[in-house]
């Protein structure tokens, strides 16, 4: 169970537990607002209570036992009838009511169940321990708000420092004169160098743990302009251009592409 919540109601202090993800209402502690000798077995053994009971746990126990609750049903009201929590919970699956033991043991139910119980305490127990149920909701509402906004903020600010980082190490530094003087033994590291900056040699070389060629660790970004190099290296070629001009020309393309794939929205799509 999660940690307990209280609310005041009339001056008298409720437990609110949460188990399963369900909130629960003390009874027991609503009781101690009851004039006069009172039991939580008096109201289970009214038939009017044990037809509530039975149509809100149909509504929303799938595995709630009818043939049990017909014969409960059948005997609730005789002076001789007498029904606890617990023979309630066991006899009927019931998931409406619970009995727990230990430091905060007592019976509880669901706010539905325990709204009715505050009838039996009084009109205007009822009406303010609804009020006071509803305020405490009203302010974890207001706290979730609170948290969700602070997290839009930091996942904001976590973008803008994702994104500078993507800018300062993603986007090709522009080629040196020697690189570009630099004849490369093919065309794949032509490219490597115009968008990565190394070739594959040197990029194993400084990276002895890692597994793969470079191209294997490329970012969809980078993979995106890759594939448009190709082509455009190839009608460079064709053009008749020198290694040494194309990688140039190349180099311009990548930080170009690179750039607006990362700057802008079209590459977020394709994620």
């Amino acid at each position: 169970m999660a940690k307990n919540k209280i609310i005041k109601v009339e001056g008298r202090k409720i437990t609110v537990i949460l188990d399963k993800g369900q909130e629960y209402i003390s009874l027991t502690d609503m009781l101690k607002a009851k004039d006069g000798d009172f039991f939580i077995s008096d109201w289970l053994r009214n038939r009017n209570t044990v037809e509530y009971l039975g149509i809100w746990e149909s509504v929303y126990n799938p595995d709630f036992n009818y043939g049990e609750f017909a014969i409960i049903k059948g005997q609730a009201g005789l002076n001789s009838y007498k029904l606890s929590v617990k023979e309630w919970v066991e006899k009927t699956n019931a998931i409406g009511l619970k009995a727990t033991a230990g430091r905060y043991g007592g019976t509880y139910a669901h706010p539905d169940i325990a709204f009715e119980f505050g009838m039996w305490i009084s009109p205007q127990f009822k009406i303010y321990l609804i009020k006071e149920f509803q305020r405490l909701k009203s302010e974890e509402n207001d706290r979730l708000k609170l948290e969700w906004n602070l997290q839009r903020t930091l996942a904001k600010v976590n973008y803008r420092i994702h994104t500078d980082a993507i800018k300062k190490n993603l986007i090709p530094k522009e080629i040196t004169r020697q690189q570009a003087n630099f004849v490369y033994a093919n065309e794949a590291d032509l490219l490597n160098v115009a968008l990565f900056g190394v070739t594959a040699k040197e990029w194993r070389d400084g990276t002895p743990d890692q597994k793969g060629n470079i191209r294997d660790h490329a970012t969809l970004e980078q993979l995106v302009v890759l594939s448009n190099m190709e082509s455009i290296n190839a009608l460079l070629i064709q053009q008749g251009l020198l290694q040494n001009e194309r990688l140039i020309q190349l180099n311009k393309v990548a930080i170009t592409q690179m750039r607006s794939l990362i700057e802008g929205n079209t590459i977020k799509k394709l994620k």
